[in-house]
C-alpha cells in the first residue's frame, strides 16, 4: 500500500518553469508579444494549465485564426497533450542531460499537425483520456475490481483533485487504487516505457513477482525488456531510480496520477 505520504507529496508538488513564445511566423501586427512564463505541475496536462497562455497570445495572431486550436512544440517536435507534462519534459532527457529551464516551448494556432497530434477541443477530452488511463491501469492491477465499483462522486474527487492541484483530495480516493486486492502485489504493473531520443511509447505485461515468488526489481525488469542494452539508466519524474528498487514499490509510490509508471531508459 502506498503509505509514504512524504514521497507522494514531494512528487505531486514537482513543478517545471516554462517559457512560452508565439511562433514568429504567426505574429500578426507590428508588436511582438512578450514571452509568457509559468510554473506548471509535472503531474498535470498542458490543456489544464494553458488558459492564461492562450489569453496572452491569441490577440497577437490573425483574427481569422484566433479560434483555431492552440498547440505546442519543442524543437520542432509537437507535444502530445494527452501525456503528463513531466513525461513530455523527460522525453528530451539524454545521457543525464535534462532540458535547460525555463523550458522554451513554442505556441502555434495554425497548421495543426493532424498526423502527429489528436485534437483537444475541451477539458472534457482531457478528463476522458485521464479516466480511460486510470481504468486501464486498474484492469492490469486489480482485474477492474476497484475503479469500476467506485461511484461517480469518487471519480469526480480524482478528477477535481488533479484539475485543481489538490493532493489530499486526489489521494483520498487514489489510495484505494494503490492497494493490492489479492495478497501483497498487483496482478500486473501498469508501465509505459520510453527510450532516450524517441517519443514512441511501448507497453508490455509486467509482473511484480517472479514465478518463484520473489519481488521483481527495476534492474531485472529492464534486463528482460531491453536485453541488448548495456547498463542503461532509468528515470522517472526526472529522478534516476536505483536498479534494486522493487517494481511493486515503484508502482505504489512513483506512478503518475493516471496510475501508470512512466519509465525513461537512457
Amino acid at each position: 500500500m502506498a503509505n509514504d505520504t512524504e514521497i507522494l507529496s514531494y512528487l505531486w508538488n514537482g513543478k517545471l518553469a516554462v517559457c512560452f513564445q508565439l511562433d514568429e511566423q504567426e505574429i500578426h501586427g507590428i508588436q511582438n508579444p512578450e514571452p509568457f512564463y509559468l510554473m506548471v505541475p509535472r503531474m498535470s496536462y498542458f490543456p489544464l494549465v494553458c488558459d492564461k497562455v492562450k489569453k496572452h497570445f491569441v490577440k497577437h495572431v490573425d483574427p481569422e485564426k484566433q479560434e483555431m486550436e492552440m498547440w505546442l512544440e519543442f524543437k520542432n517536435v509537437p507535444l502530445k497533450w494527452n501525456n503528463p507534462i513531466g513525461v513530455l519534459y523527460d522525453l528530451f532527457t539524454t545521457n543525464d542531460n535534462q532540458v535547460d529551464l525555463p523550458w522554451q516551448i513554442t505556441i502555434h494556432f495554425d497548421n495543426f499537425p493532424e498526423d502527429q497530434l489528436i485534437r483537444c477541443s475541451c477539458r472534457e477530452a482531457v478528463e476522458s483520456n485521464f479516466m480511460s488511463s486510470m481504468k486501464e491501469a486498474d484492469m492490469l492491477k486489480h482485474r477492474s475490481q476497484v475503479f469500476s465499483t467506485m461511484q461517480r462522486h469518487q471519480h469526480n474527487q480524482l478528477w477535481n483533485g488533479l484539475l485543481n492541484d489538490k493532493f489530499d483530495q486526489f489521494w483520498s480516493e487514489n489510495k484505494k487504487l494503490m492497494e493490492p486486492t489479492e495478497g501483497n502485489y498487483f496482478k500486473y504493473i501498469p508501465v509505459h516505457f520510453y527510450q532516450s531520443g524517441s517519443s514512441v511509447m511501448t507497453q508490455t505485461l509486467v509482473k511484480s513477482v517472479s514465478d518463484d515468488g520473489n519481488q521483481i526489481t527495476l534492474g531485472e525488469l529492464i534486463k528482460l525488456k531491453y536485453p541488448l542494452l548495456d547498463s542503461p539508466k532509468i528515470f522517472t519524474h526526472g529522478i534516476c531510480i536505483p536498479k534494486e528498487t522493487p517494481i511493486q514499490w515503484m508502482s505504489e509510490h512513483l506512478s503518475y496520477p493516471d496510475n501508470f509508471l512512466h519509465l525513461f531508459v537512457v
